[in-house]
């Protein structure tokens, strides 16, 4: 049985009560984050961290989310001409996105990305975006978030985007 398909899991806003000690996904880098600075940043509203918790309320995973700013100049040409004539655009930032350890391989990457997605293009009703752009912090995430439909940045490989109508399309078929 595939465990993100099960119930077995939920996406929650992260609070005090989640045990961030306990997390570790091999990159010192995402786990240092959400141990010393996921708490500040929610509470100074600088990024809405989200986590996976397990059935015995473990931490399984996360993500963050943020307001962002691209620059049209930024995006592929083909992107850039069906969008109005503005020098930046409101997006969404998807800051960082990890697995714990225990849970890597079970397709939970996707499962958080997916609910990153949905939640953005919800939010989307009150606060617009014209997609997501995400950094990949090395070449398996960003093989990754090609994977999931999301383009490179012509100057910024690892710098990827998609959009908001990308997404619409992904949650209506």
């Amino acid at each position: 049985m595939n465990p993100a398909s099960s119930g077995y899991f939920h996406v929650e806003p992260l609070g005090d009560r989640h045990d961030r000690e306990s997390f570790s996904c091999g990159v010192p880098e995402l786990d240092k984050y959400l141990l010393q600075q996921a708490g500040q940043d929610a509470r100074r509203r600088i990024a809405a961290p989200f986590v996976l918790l397990d059935h015995a309320g473990a931490i399984a995973g996360y993500y963050t989310l943020s307001a962002y700013a691209i620059r049209v100049t930024e995006l592929p040409a083909d992107i850039a001409k069906k969008l109005p004539r503005y020098p930046m655009f409101p997006a969404t930032l998807l800051g960082r996105l990890a697995i714990s350890r225990e849970y890597q391989g079970k397709k939970l990457g996707q499962m958080l990305l997916m609910d990153a997605l949905q939640r953005s293009l919800r939010s989307t009703t009150q606060v617009a975006s014209a997609g997501i752009v995400v950094d990949a912090i090395d070449e398996r995430a960003r093989l990754f978030y090609l994977h999931h439909e999301f383009i490179s940045l012509p100057d910024h490989p690892n710098r990827l985007f998609i959009a908001m109508r990308t997404i619409e399309k992904l949650f209506r078929d």
